[in-house]
C-alpha cells in the first residue's frame, strides 16, 4: 500500500484527475515524470538496440499500458504512483530487450532480480558516461575516455547491488525511501550501500588524479 502522506495525496491528486478528465488528464500527469523515467531507460537500454529503439519509445509504450491499467493500480495501490510507472516502464524496457537481442541478451545485458521480478541492470559504461558528461575538444574527449576506463572498472567491482543503489540514487534520483522500496531491502541497507559506492568513487577519482570530476554533482 502507499504508506506515507504524501502518497496519499499524491494517490488523491491522481484519483480526481482521473474522474473528472479522463485520459486527457491522465496524460498531463503522466508526463510530469517522463524526465525522470527517461533517465532510467537510458542508463538501461542495451547499446545494441540504441540504433533502432529511443527512450521515448520505451516510455510512450509504458504510458499506453499505464493509461490501460489505471484503473486497476487506484483500487489496489500496493505502491508509490511514480514507482508504479517506473515498474512498468522497466518491463516495458526488458520486453523490447528480449524482442530485439533474443539468445544475445544474456551474453552482455545483465537483470537485476527483484520479488516483483526482473528489470535491466544500469550497465558500468553507462554509469561512467554519465559522471564523465560531455567533453567535445580532441585533449577533452581524450581525457574523457581514459576517465570512463578508470571508472568502469570501479564500477565493475562493486556489487551489482551497490552499483544499482548508486543508479537509483544518484542518476534517477530516487530518495532513499523509493531505492529500499525498488530492490525490496531495508532503508538502512540502501543508506549503507550508496555511502559505501560513493565512498569507492571518491577513492578512485583520488588515486587516478581525476580532476573535476565529483561524483556527488
Amino acid at each position: 500500500m502507499v504508506g506515507s502522506t504524501e502518497g496519499f495525496s499524491e494517490l488523491r491528486e491522481l484519483e480526481r484527475a482521473v474522474a473528472e478528465g479522463g485520459r486527457q488528464a491522465l496524460g498531463s500527469y503522466l508526463e510530469r515524470h517522463r524526465d525522470r523515467l527517461r533517465s532510467m531507460v537510458v542508463l538501461r537500454l542495451d547499446r545494441r538496440v540504441r540504433g533502432r529503439i529511443d527512450a521515448s519509445d520505451v516510455i510512450q509504450e509504458a504510458f499506453l499500458e499505464a493509461t490501460e491499467r489505471i484503473g486497476d493500480y487506484l483500487e489496489s495501490p500496493e505502491m508509490p504512483f511514480f514507482l508504479w510507472l517506473r515498474f512498468i516502464t522497466s518491463q516495458k524496457l526488458l520486453q523490447i530487450h528480449r524482442q530485439h537481442l533474443g539468445a544475445r541478451m544474456r551474453d552482455a545485458n545483465r537483470e537485476i532480480s527483484l520479488y516483483r521480478g526482473a528489470y535491466p541492470e544500469a550497465t558500468s559504461a553507462a554509469l561512467a558516461a554519465q559522471l564523465v558528461g560531455k567533453r567535445t575538444s580532441p585533449s577533452q574527449a581524450a581525457m574523457r575516455a581514459e576517465m570512463k576506463i578508470h571508472l568502469q572498472e570501479a564500477l565493475n567491482a562493486m556489487e551489482p547491488t551497490d552499483r544499482e543503489v548508486l543508479a537509483l540514487r544518484h542518476f534517477e534520483r530516487l530518495s532513499n525511501v523509493e531505492t529500499a522500496q525498488v530492490l525490496d531491502i531495508q532503508e538502512s541497507a540502501a543508506s549503507k550501500r550508496y555511502l559505501r559506492a560513493l565512498k569507492r568513487l571518491r577513492e578512485v577519482i583520488e588515486d587516478k588524479g581525476l580532476h573535476g570530476l565529483d561524483p556527488e554533482r
